[in-house]
């Protein structure tokens, strides 16, 4: 109609009229029709309230301005874990159905944008194996490790492909991510396609290193500490109306003490702890700031597609001694998370990272992209997850997930685009949910949420009217428990792929939901570490490795992990008075083959995995292998470090005995 009239010689002065509005139109047809930039942004261990527009006190005026004129998510799930969350992001599948860390049964969200035509680029942490120019990133900087020294680096930082030497000096990790993301965007500019930029903050993952500026901004500011911190963050989201209905908050868990009733010196490290961790969440939201203001000076903004996401909900694991007389901005000081802050900064959930309560999978998530989100500034209260951001990209970028790839067996991935939740419409078919990290497990089908604690006996929700999970209604609705756990176990074995030893039925009977690593408020404050331990102190006792679950059954250790740093340890051997050489003797089931490990020292300055080191080869299967290994030594055994084949699965222990040179036993654990 507006060609029609331009073309008309008979009324010349509507050109001067209509001209504008054409050129608007055509401006707005290119916008809703051109395929948008896309940037990913994932951070690590952040908590469901840790940002201002989810009730946080800390300032995050960045995220808070892309919520208010994009999208918020109220319902967004992850893994519960760093490794298998990223996975699940890359690959729009659970994880074991990806190929786990290898990645081997998909094809990753740079490569389907690369086949689109977008240039493609990551910054920060990978945690899987290879290197993300191996999976679709043309540029790559940052670590390929889980967690390092955001001052210090460590050795797996690459640049393309390439080692790259981190600074001696003038280094912080959370600032760099952003510096090499913007010369990343420099050149996708150059290149006039359209670009896929992710970047993978570590922060706020232990160790807690902020900034001294970031830091000294928060220092104080919780000396009220966490029951006063909690209540502020539930009033906030209340007022922002973030669940759209009156809901309970979880009480505060027995397993952590009031802070009223803690002595002025563990008060004071406390609050020093949540302040360095508001640093490093603030500098996260002014490193972004950075990227936005870059956008709009590039005039990308409205026309790039921003999702921010966190891997799993806020860290509970003290691995670490207090370390009061020290400060976290100094490179050589790694402060350890608290379990006490996870609990305040999961508002108002129950439970943590590694657990499939909504404390441990639900956390923040933003879109935001002005030329194509209908209704900004609303919170959608649909249920979505990682595994929804692959089909979600391959939309936007109107192009399809390969189902083939070379030297890789590809199946259907188990996300769905959530592009209808940008146009305001209902996502109308929602597919179960699967949850599950090592024995940690759960199932979200529509308003019904099934969870199990470290594979404690069943526990069912009516998620929609009971979010916070404090009514199990398991005994009152046994059909309906029943047919979940029938559900978990065929997707188990099924679309999730999950190792046999992962799909073990739940225990019939419950056990305290506790955690050696979680922060031990019984202990006496002071140098001695924070784990609690069943004695006074941990002379021979076994403590599962990162990524390991172990339960005794009689005189057998089940092991489940995930691969990484799987296996258990014996920081300290008591009572030994007789030298080396030893043998040891142990029995192993495993349902995948793989190389097992032990480590030992002699003295306590050596710490665990330094020291001797000797492999042995298990095999896959039902038959139970018998090993004899000799630990060449003179010395005295000091600590043990024992890995079951250092794969992900699990693996059955028995009768692991430490032994004299002639065969005499001397020690034997469980």
């Amino acid at each position: 109609m507006l060609l029609c009239l331009l073309n008309s010689h008979s009324i010349p002065q509507m050109k001067s009229l209509l001209l504008p509005l054409l050129a608007t139109a055509l401006v707005s047809f290119a916008h809703a029709t051109d395929r948008p930039n896309v940037l990913v942004v994932m951070v690590d261990d952040l908590g469901y309230s840790d940002i201002g527009c989810y009730g946080s006190e800390i300032d995050t005026p960045t995220l808070d301005r892309l919520a208010a004129n994009g999208l918020r998510f109220s319902q967004f799930y992850n893994t519960a874990k760093c490794h298998s969350s990223r996975i699940s992001l890359l690959s729009g599948m659970y994880p074991y159905q990806a190929g786990n860390l290898d990645l081997t049964k998909c094809v990753t969200s740079a490569e389907v944008m690369s086949q689109a035509g977008y240039f493609t680029a990551m910054t920060g942490k990978w945690h899987l194996k290879e290197q993300p120019t191996d999976f679709g990133f043309q540029r790559y900087w940052g670590h390929l490790s889980g967690a390092c020294n955001f001052y210090k680096g460590d050795k797996t930082f690459r640049l393309n492909g390439e080692p790259w030497t981190v600074p001696e000096s003038d280094f912080y990790t959370t600032v760099a991510n952003v510096d090499y993301a913007l010369t990343f965007l420099e050149e996708a500019r150059q290149t006039k396609k359209p670009w896929y930029l992710y970047v993978a903050f570590n922060a706020p993952h232990a160790p807690l290193q902020p900034l001294e500026e970031d830091y000294r901004k928060y220092e104080g500011r919780y000396a009220d500490g966490w029951d006063i911190t909690r209540d502020a963050r539930i009033k906030k989201q209340q007022e922002l109306d973030i669940f759209h209905t009156n809901l309970a908050p979880s009480p505060r868990p027995d397993s952590i003490s009031a802070w009223k009733d803690m002595s002025p010196e563990r008060q004071d490290w406390e609050s020093r702890r949540m302040s360095a961790i508001a640093g490093m969440i603030d500098r996260v939201d002014q490193e972004l700031g950075r990227l936005v203001a870059d956008l709009e000076a590039a005039g990308e903004l409205d026309n790039t597609f921003i999702l921010f996401v966190s891997d799993n909900g806020a860290c509970p694991y003290d691995r670490r001694a207090p370390m009061p007389d020290t400060n976290p901005y100094d490179p050589d000081v790694t402060w350890p998370d608290s379990t006490g802050w996870a609990w305040a900064r999961n508002t108002p959930f129950r439970f943590y990272k590694q657990n499939q309560f909504e404390g441990g999978i639900s956390t923040p998530a933003i879109m935001h992209w002005p030329a194509g989100i209908k209704n900004p500034g609303t919170i959608t209260h649909e249920p979505a997850h990682l595994i929804d951001v692959v089909p979600t990209l391959a939309d936007l970028a109107n192009t399809e997930i390969p189902t083939s790839w070379p030297d890789r067996e590809v199946g259907p991935v188990s996300g769905i685009s959530l592009v209808p939740s940008l146009k305001g419409k209902s996502i109308k078919e929602r597919p179960p949910i699967f949850l599950q990290f090592a024995s940690d497990r759960g199932l979200r089908d529509g308003d019904w949420k099934l969870v199990s604690f470290q594979s404690s006996p069943w526990e069912l929700y009516h998620i929609t009217n009971d979010r916070t999970e404090l009514n199990n209604l398991a005994d009152q609705q046994p059909e309906r428990l029943e047919s979940m756990i029938q559900q978990w176990h065929e997707l188990a074995a099924g679309q999730a792929s999950l190792p046999n030893g992962n799909q073990q039925p739940a225990h019939d009977s419950a056990g305290p939901h506790q955690h050696l690593e979680w922060t031990n408020f019984d202990a006496p404050f002071g140098g001695a570490p924070n784990r609690k331990q069943s004695k006074s102190n941990k002379s021979d006792q076994v403590r599962a490795r990162k990524d390991t679950q172990i339960k005794k059954k009689g005189k057998t250790l089940i092991f489940t992990s995930t691969g990484e740093d799987s296996g258990l340890a014996i920081d300290q051997i008591s009572n030994l008075t007789q030298a080396g050489p030893y043998q040891l003797t142990f029995k192993l089931t495993s349902d995948v083959a793989g190389e097992g490990e032990v480590y030992f020292t002699t003295d306590k300055e050596t710490k665990l995995p330094s020291g001797e080191h000797l492999t042995f080869q298990v095999k896959a299967g039902d038959t139970v292998q018998k090993f004899k290994l000799t630990l060449p030594t003179e010395k005295t055994l000091h600590a043990l470090r024992f890995d079951p084949g250092n794969q992900p699965g699990t693996a059955k222990l028995e009768s692991l005995t430490l032994r004299d040179g002639e065969g005499k036993a001397l020690k034997s654990w469980p």
